[in-house]
């Protein structure tokens, strides 16, 4: 699997491998995946040179365990992170780790989100951990609303250029009133936390010099909220024009009480529904901001002879409601939270061009990009090599069904996706979601509870069952058996 490529300053029979990871960008926000409106032409060029994977899904619509999972293969019932709580445990193996014990100069450079951070914490404190945690070089920075409250190399460069108060003044202010606030931020382009982890990055390429191969993980911070695109970017998309959210689901009388609030959403006031044209509009400048800047990297190995020697892989964490079902932000099974774009790019080993609708999920980055390296996974993965795939045109599958768990409202949640169906549990078990993809595409009939649909329901508890058993690993903090029913 591996090919000799150019490498710093030598020469290595390994690829050199770069993550590009954004923070809360759903599937469909790529022009290559079809969105009418947003421009992506540096995402749609690795996805034309590359593979796309138009039905992946976070194992977690969350920043941490998203992440954390991401870096491990492992789902949150084996990890232990169901929730922005806690950290990366020391036992659990990362990607990152693999690599260097194989051989490989390890970066990071952006959001990575291993660990809580609190107001007032300085993330420089924390380097040693994540060095453990297998990086070798460490850039860190907080995510958006994070970026007032804790110190790190990107506050002091904003304190230098006199801007890190009114930085501060401006995200408290949309604190405070909630996620209701659209305006453009008061930074320039250059200075966007977006802006500054790309160039920080490709200042770590155009410095690369070392013989050993290199995997460096981009973290961009959006386009998480707030609604901030800067500069030009906040006005490159019209409100007018943006795709209308997907409606609130119609009352199902049949479904119990209790099921009910589970399954229905408080509809917008007039107010907010009035707004989410214009955050649409914004999110999607911020989308196109990062977008530029993984043009910058690609370009930047290119500069160094590095590009086609490189994997290159593009995922987010999870996805954003923007308005769908009257919800706003993360934490849904619904597919705007639930899916994400995930793209990978290796020219003679990875198909061109080719899209994939198999049943791929983030954990399964690990095995690929350590089959690619020559290494074998740690006993403890949950994910699975996607190479038959890439190697294929995209076509074949991969698993029956898919998985992806939370925590809401501090009850754990679960999820169960096949190609046709979607069920989803809360912690106690109760079922509230239940969705025929291929008839309700856009999920808006719940099925929970409907006595016509209780056989199916029960085949699908079944599943869910057996898929929590087969990928519950050896040692891990597994859930207890009647969270699944």
């Amino acid at each position: 699997m591996s090919a000799q490529v150019a490498g710093g300053s030598g020469r290595s029979n390994k690829p050199h491998i770069l993550i590009i990871m954004t923070d809360q960008q759903r599937a469909d926000c790529l022009s290559c995946a079809g969105h009418p409106q947003l421009r992506t032409p540096h995402l749609d060029r690795i996805a034309r040179e590359g593979t796309r994977f138009a039905q992946a899904v976070t194992v977690a619509p969350l920043c941490m365990p998203a992440r954390i999972s991401f870096a491990t293969a492992l789902y949150p019932h084996d990890h232990g992170v169901w929730g922005n709580a806690g950290s990366l445990a020391e036992s659990d193996a990362t990607l990152f780790q693999a690599l260097q014990r194989e051989g490989y100069s390890t970066a990071l450079v952006g959001k990575a989100h291993y660990y809580e951070q609190h107001r007032g914490m300085d993330l420089r404190e924390r380097e040693a951990y994540m060095r453990e945690r297998g990086f070798e070089h460490v850039h860190e920075v907080p995510g958006p609303f994070g970026s007032g409250l804790t110190k790190s190399y990107l506050s002091d460069e904003w304190q230098r250029k006199g801007v890190w108060d009114e930085v501060r003044e401006d995200l408290a202010s949309r604190a405070a009133a909630g996620d209701w606030v659209v305006r453009p931020s008061p930074l320039a382009v250059d200075d966007h936390l977006d802006s500054y982890v790309g160039r920080r990055a490709v200042e770590f390429l155009d410095a690369y010099r070392d013989e050993r191969p290199m995997c460096l993980f981009v973290g961009f911070p959006g386009p998480h909220e707030p609604w901030d695109a800067p500069g030009s970017y906040a006005t490159m998309y019209a409100p007018e024009e943006t795709p209308p959210p997907i409606p609130v689901p119609p009352f199902n009388g049949k479904l119990s009480s209790r099921v009910r609030r589970k399954a229905a959403f408080e509809a917008f006031s007039a107010q907010q529904l009035a707004l989410i044209p214009q955050i649409r509009a914004n999110y999607y400048g911020k989308i196109s901001l990062i977008d530029e800047h993984v043009g910058r990297l690609l370009a930047a190995l290119e500069r160094r002879g590095m590009l086609d020697g490189s994997i290159v892989v593009f995922l987010a964490d999870h996805g954003e409601m923007l308005g769908d079902h009257g919800r706003i932000r993360k934490g849904t099974f619904h597919e705007s939270g639930v899916r994400i774009p995930l793209l990978m790019r290796w020219p003679g080993r990875i198909e061109a061009g080719a899209v994939s609708d198999a049943l791929v999920e983030s954990i399964d980055i690990l095995p690929t990009l350590l089959e690619a390296a020559g290494v074998p996974p740690a006993a403890r993965c949950a994910g699975r090599s996607l190479w038959p795939l890439l190697q294929s045109h995209g076509s074949g599958e991969l698993r029956e069904a898919q998985l992806s768990e939370v925590e809401h409202h501090r009850e754990n949640q679960t999820m169960l996706r096949t190609r046709r169906h979607k069920l989803a549990l809360d912690g106690v078990s109760r079922t509230f979601m239940l969705y025929d993809l291929e008839r309700d595409p856009l999920e808006q009939h719940n099925l929970a509870g409907d006595p016509d649909a209780s056989d199916l329901e029960s085949r699908l508890r079944q599943l869910l069952r057996s898929r929590i058993e087969r990928s519950s690993l050896p040692a891990a903090r597994a859930i207890s058996a009647t969270r699944a029913g």
